[in-house]
């Protein structure tokens, strides 16, 4: 027996059909649109950078470009990685830079030796500048006080000390006479000063005769002639030099005498 469903469940379920298909198809536009929604909204949150409020225990991250922060107390503990194509870690003009101090720094120490490198002290014999005469006729001897000056030169560009000059005087091979003078004066930079000084002589005993020739009155020039050894110690800075000087000098013994009428003596040392 075949069993035939009745009329009207059938025609309900031909009616019902469609609006079963049709509520699936709202449900699925539905669906979709809410994707839509969710992928616009999505693409919307991306554009905006990010940003992290944070209060003033905190520091801008120096790799993160500005978009994110570390504790003020992290700061000394934590390591930062550049990528190797950062421009930060790339030369710029370092060649320039160690070519400017190299020319720098040799340009300073030459300017440095030239200034302190230690130049010759220059001393010069000037001559003899008074002479007085003294006779002893009771032992026969005759007593000498002869002024010398010498000029010493500083031509370095830094104060040079005159510390000592010592002086002899010979006549036949036979001292006459000596003189030493200590902490004279200081010679600024590129100067020149004059040292004068005076060497007491006396002659006598063996060389009586001489005492003889300087009193003779048929003598109109009673010249003779004395070696002179002279010698200048200068310092400067932690360096110590010394100049010595040899000559010969005339002296009229007949009477007193001055080289140079009116010479002005800028510095007599006694």
């Amino acid at each position: 027996m075949v069993n035939f469903p009745a009329m009207g469940s059938y025609l309900s379920q031909r009616a019902f059909q469609p609006l079963v298909e049709n509520d699936h198809k709202n449900r699925s536009n539905n669906d979709g649109n809410n994707s839509l929604d969710d992928l616009d909204r999505q693409n919307d949150i991306a554009q905006f950078p990010y940003v992290e409020f944070t209060g003033r225990d905190s520091v801008t991250c120096p790799t993160c470009q500005g978009t994110g922060r570390i504790p003020n107390g992290q700061v000394n503990e934590l390591v930062a990685l550049i990528p190797y194509s950062d421009h930060r870690l790339q030369p710029q003009r370092t060649k320039l830079y160690v070519v400017i101090s190299v020319i720098m720094c040799l340009f300073a120490s030459s300017l440095v030796a030239f200034f302190l490198f230690p130049r010759s002290i220059l001393v010069e014999d000037d001559g003899t500048k008074v002479v007085v005469v003294r006779f002893d006729k009771n032992h026969t001897k005759v007593f000498i006080s002869m002024t010398s000056t010498l000029n010493v030169s500083n031509s370095n560009f830094f104060t040079v000390y005159v510390d000592s000059v010592t002086s002899q005087v010979l006549f036949m091979k036979t001292i006459i006479g000596t003189q030493q003078l200590n902490r004279i004066m200081a010679i600024q930079p590129l100067t020149q000063k004059q040292v004068n000084f005076t060497v007491d002589m006396e002659i006598g005993s063996s060389l009586s005769f001489v005492y003889t020739f300087c009193t003779m009155p048929t003598v109109k020039v009673h010249n003779i002639v004395v070696f002179m050894q002279t010698s200048v110690k200068t310092s400067y800075m932690v360096r110590t030099t010394q100049n010595s000087l040899e000559s010969y000098r005339y002296i009229d013994c007949g009477s007193n005498s001055t080289a140079r009428s009116g010479y002005p003596v800028p510095f007599v040392a006694q």
